[in-house]
């Protein structure tokens, strides 16, 4: 008998419904993966699953017993566990606070050394180098994640649902990951696990269930679907040509950085930018790619030289990088990108304001620049007037995509472009990057995937702890060679 199920399970937001007759069953030890498009409704079925949703037709069973959760913590008492892809954490506690937070042993007199002893054998189990006493606020966003994963695995679930768990984890970290689900897996907990990983889900599910549009179109046990087979079943189309064709860089430097240092991230780093070249950045996390990235971007305190065609420019913050034709694309959208309980309109102008008017906002002109990024960079959403926060991740990208774009750079970084986003939007994403090179600007992108850098760039520098230890190009552009060069490892074969 199936542990939790959904049984003809509907479900509508006022008058848009967003799921049809659901069925879908979680067995007692074993890995059921969902996969889809953003949305698919994959998120709302996992909110149905933990507690946080109600149906609006048809039933969720628990031990094959209908049942109705007042909350997700009710759930959670039931052994229902949720692994958010958003991080639920408190920043301003440390890591062992945050895994015991509203559990925490030791009555009104609070036991802190059990908490963080506790805490740091999660941590080993994970292979983690995390100190429970450390502020999650001061962690980096693959840390966060762990401190997420370690939480969750505290709970002792019956089932446990996981959200994009390795979408900015390392490989080691992935290692770690995959062998606490081998574990739970042989405990007999039952796993709901939803990746845009394909690779993953080959690897990890002994079944898979495929959404689309709200409706569930292709069931599979292991080995039965190839990656490819998931995807044409997740967009109902072949994906042709997933990559854009490379193009031809301008001999022209459009950006030249010379001995940049940031205290502690990165030491005396130097690169050059070629008009409409895409460069990637590659290397593990914390080698010191997305620091580099905001340092010339002013978005940290920095030493060195940046010159922009050819001339010598101060950059000390974000408006600095603006006024000189540079954004940045962060790796957090829901963070450092969006304001999430706020309108599209509002999120995409508000980089560019300016523009609209300086006594007083010209809403047409917001209206009308809102319909164009719309139509460019096919952004969907059921209203115009929602918030930010309700859009799919893919969505989500885009529209923090439209509002960098709407500065007007000629040099663009891009942070993680596809972190959390399922194979369609990916597609459409690369496709956005290659066009805005062929218009002449030049991007630089940050990524842990290597197939996409290797996809998408021209050229690619390595970083390792802080500095540059190689750069890739032609028929040099291997994933063993960035792994050679990431891992310190000198010859390049």
């Amino acid at each position: 008998m199936s542990v939790l199920a959904l049984e003809n399970v509907g479900k509508s937001f006022g008058p848009v419904t967003v799921l049809h007759g659901i069925d879908i069953a979680l067995e007692p030890g074993e890995v059921h993966a969902l996969i889809g498009e953003n949305g698919a409704g994959k998120s709302t079925i996992m909110k149905l699953l933990g507690g946080f949703l109600d149906p609006t037709s048809g039933q969720v069973l628990l031990d094959g017993r209908p049942v109705r959760f007042a909350s997700g913590p009710e759930a959670e008492a039931q052994g229902i566990v949720v692994i958010h892809q958003e991080f639920n954490l408190a920043r301003d506690l440390t890591v062992a606070a945050n895994v015991f937070l509203g559990r925490e042993p030791g009555g009104w007199r609070l036991d802190h050394a059990a908490m963080r002893q506790a805490t740091a054998a999660l941590l080993k189990r994970l292979d983690s180098p995390i100190s429970p006493d450390a502020l999650v606020g001061d962690l980096s966003v693959p840390d966060r994640q762990m401190v997420e994963i370690a939480k969750a695995l505290s709970r002792n679930a019956r089932v446990l649902i996981m959200d994009e768990p390795s979408a900015v984890l390392t490989h080691r970290e992935v290692g770690a990951l995959y062998a606490q689900i081998e574990r739970l897996r042989a405990e007999g907990v039952a796993i709901l696990y939803c990746s845009h990983r394909l690779d993953e889900v080959a690897h990890l599910a002994d079944r898979i269930t495929v959404l689309r549009d709200g409706r569930v179109v292709r069931r599979a046990l292991r080995g039965e679907l190839t990656q490819d087979g998931m995807a044409t079943a997740m967009v109902g189309r072949e994906l042709q040509d997933f990559y854009p064709p490379k193009g031809r860089p301008g001999a022209e430097i459009a950006l030249e950085v010379r001995g940049l240092s940031v205290p502690g991230r990165v030491h005396d780093v130097s690169l050059s930018l070629r008009r409409g070249e895409v460069l990637g950045l590659a290397g593990l996390v914390g080698s010191g790619r997305t620091e580099l990235a905001e340092g010339i971007a002013g978005l940290r305190p920095a030493s060195g030289e940046i010159r922009i065609d050819g001339r010598p420019v101060g950059i000390r913050s974000a408006g600095d990088g603006f006024a000189n034709g540079l954004a940045y694309l962060t790796e957090d959208r829901k963070e450092a990108g969006l304001l999430l309980e706020k309108p599209l309109r509002e999120n995409l102008t508000l980089a560019a304001l300016e523009r609209f008017g300086r006594w007083r906002i010209d809403r047409r002109a917001e209206e009308a620049a809102l319909d164009r990024a719309t139509q460019d960079f096919d952004i969907r959403a059921p209203r115009r007037d929602m918030v930010a926060g309700k859009l799919s991740g893919g969505n989500q990208q885009k529209l923090l995509l439209a509002k960098t774009m709407l500065t007007d750079p000629r040099i663009l970084i891009i942070d993680e472009p596809t972190r959390g986003i399922d194979v369609g939007t990916k597609s459409q994403i690369y496709a956005f990057i290659r066009q805005l090179a062929g218009q002449g600007l030049s991007v630089i992108v940050i990524s842990s995937e290597m197939p996409e850098v290797i996809g998408l760039a021209d050229r690619v520098l390595v970083m390792r702890e802080g500095r540059l230890a190689g750069e890739l190009q032609g028929a040099a552009l291997t994933e063993d060679n960035i792994v050679r060069l990431a891992m310190g490892v000198s010859e390049v074969a």
